[in-house]
């Protein structure tokens, strides 16, 4: 009987420093290699030392394969790569490939340069890390020896984000990394077709939610925007510089236009400029919508939306700041925040998940009073509003990718450990397949029944039928035969007829 071995090194239980270790009929694959947003010192990484505690990590990985550019998701690998060492195979889609780099270097930077932190990768690393990446395309099947194969289906999510199903021999699992089954105003939603694999591993964030409308969410988001400027407030919008950042920014451009509105919207430079230029090179990975009206407009170019610079933050006067990053936790968005901070008038929309730890978790947890980098205190007396914009799929969307692949087993990672004990029941009472919920460190076996394929004929299975009458041939069911074995492959037969052929 074969076996899946399954051991998360992060996202266990946890949101962050997404890092799983499967082993798959012998194959060791390493899914995501990420950062902890949360932690500033060696907590941030995996905890390699559970795959060897001396030596690189080379001859211990068949491969390593990053599902997205989100920084909990591949933040350590030019770490894992150059630091701890490790020179095997690396998969990725082409955007992911292409992003990966700018956002590592973006937060080096940050972490280096502004907080003088040491122990930390340089930029050499990140290139070197790079070479060692190999892109994929979406359904192309890699060989990664002469046993592992991989195949990616797009998961929506960001732009290049990807699901990956593994297979040896028989046996399979299929690797979520973040989805979204609900396409948006400038992606599509996640598909996977029904490879039924032995193991899904899906993400877990938003177990227990069940998203209301997204018109709904789309008029509150504009008025409670509109609102503020109109009684002379400013409104800052902490986002990651890919993926919600342009839907909303599609989202305010179309309402500024039909509403014919002047009060300012800025950008945070640099990033997104970057990001849209990626956006305009992978078009092909966006929805239909925007496929379609690329040829007449790039929806990307905005006439309304222009670039930020650090001085237009005491400028007088409404405005509208997306900054980055997303949860508070560093750079502009937290300076930018630091000053507004103070303003009952002032507002800050968080449109996603922050993970514990980082300051927009503490706001959206009442925290009226911060110390900011360990030395400021800021009273916090503007409005905080938390509407989930986020691209993670909720509950229908995990019930429903369980629904499509049909898998025997199913593990929950990337969630909280509460929220995971209620889908995990979910699960079980409608699929009746077994669903795990592992903390990082904590190993899992899962025992693989072999099939051993054999040819049928349609009048046996016809005679079959007859006898129980009409079956449902979704369900599953036993039927009675003589299993033959004819120039190496197996038939089933009628017993009856065999017995009078001999």
């Amino acid at each position: 009987m074969a076996e899946i071995r399954i051991v998360p090194l992060g996202a266990g239980q946890d949101v962050g420093r997404s890092c799983i270790l499967v082993t798959l009929c012998g194959k060791n694959i390493m899914l995501d290699c990420g950062m902890h947003m949360g932690y500033n010192d060696d907590r941030r990484f995996p905890d390699f030392s559970y795959i060897t505690r001396e030596g690189g990590l080379t001859e211990h990985l068949d491969c390593v394969i990053i599902s997205h550019f989100h920084l909990d998701h591949c933040g350590a690998l030019p770490y894992m790569t150059e630091m701890v060492g490790y020179d095997g195979p690396i998969y990725m889609t082409h955007p992911t490939k292409a992003i990966c780099p700018i956002l590592l270097e973006d937060y080096r930077k940050i972490t280096v340069e502004r907080k003088g932190e040491t122990k930390f990768f340089t930029s050499e690393h990140i290139k070197m890390a790079m070479k060692k990446t190999t892109a994929v395309n979406l359904h192309q099947v890699v060989q990664v020896d002469d046993e592992l194969e991989i195949k990616a289906y797009y998961a929506g999510h960001v732009l290049g984000a990807a699901m990956f199903l593994m297979k040896v021999g028989q046996h399979s699992v299929l690797y979520t990394g973040d989805y979204n089954m609900t396409p948006d105003r400038h992606l599509g939603a996640a598909w996977v077709d029904k490879c039924r694999p032995d193991l899904l591993i899906t993400e877990s964030t938003y177990a227990t939610t069940i998203r209301d409308s997204k018109r709904c969410r789309e008029r509150d988001f504009l008025k409670k925007i509109h609102d503020c400027v109109d009684r002379g407030g400013k409104v800052l919008i902490p986002v990651f510089a890919l993926g919600r950042a342009q839907e909303l920014c599609i989202l305010l451009e179309t309402y500024w236009h039909r509403m014919n509105l002047n009060i300012p919207i800025y950008f945070s430079l640099g990033l997104t400029e970057k990001a849209n230029h990626y956006y305009k090179l992978f078009i092909a990975w966006t929805n239909q919508k925007i496929k379609k009206t690329f040829v007449q407009r790039n929806m990307f170019d905005f006439k309304y939306i222009k670039p930020f610079e650090r001085s237009y933050a005491d400028n007088p006067g409404p405005m509208v700041v997306f900054a980055t990053p997303g949860m508070l936790h560093a750079g502009l968005s937290l300076q930018v925040f630091k000053k507004w901070a103070p303003n009952e008038n002032n507002m800050v929309i968080m449109p996603g998940y922050c993970v514990a730890g980082t300051v927009g978790h503490k706001i959206l947890n009442g925290a009226k009073k911060l110390e900011i980098e360990g030395r400021q205190m800021i009273e916090i007396k503007l409005s905080v509003q938390y509407m989930s914009f986020s691209a993670h799929a909720d509950a229908k969307g995990i019930m429903q990718l369980i629904r499509q692949c049909q898998p025997k087993n199913v593990m929950l990672v990337h969630g909280e450990a509460i929220k995971m004990d209620f889908l995990k029941a979910k699960i079980k009472q409608e699929f009746g397949v077994e669903c795990y919920k592992p903390a990082n460190g904590e190993t899992v076996c899962i025992q693989c029944r072999s099939s051993i394929p054999a040819d049928v004929s349609v009048s046996f299975l016809k005679r079959e039928a007859s006898l129980s009458g009409f079956p449902d041939p979704k369900k599953q069911r036993i039927v009675h035969g003589a299993l033959l074995m004819k120039d190496n492959r197996l038939q089933l037969m009628d017993i009856h007829l065999k017995c009078r052929s001999l």
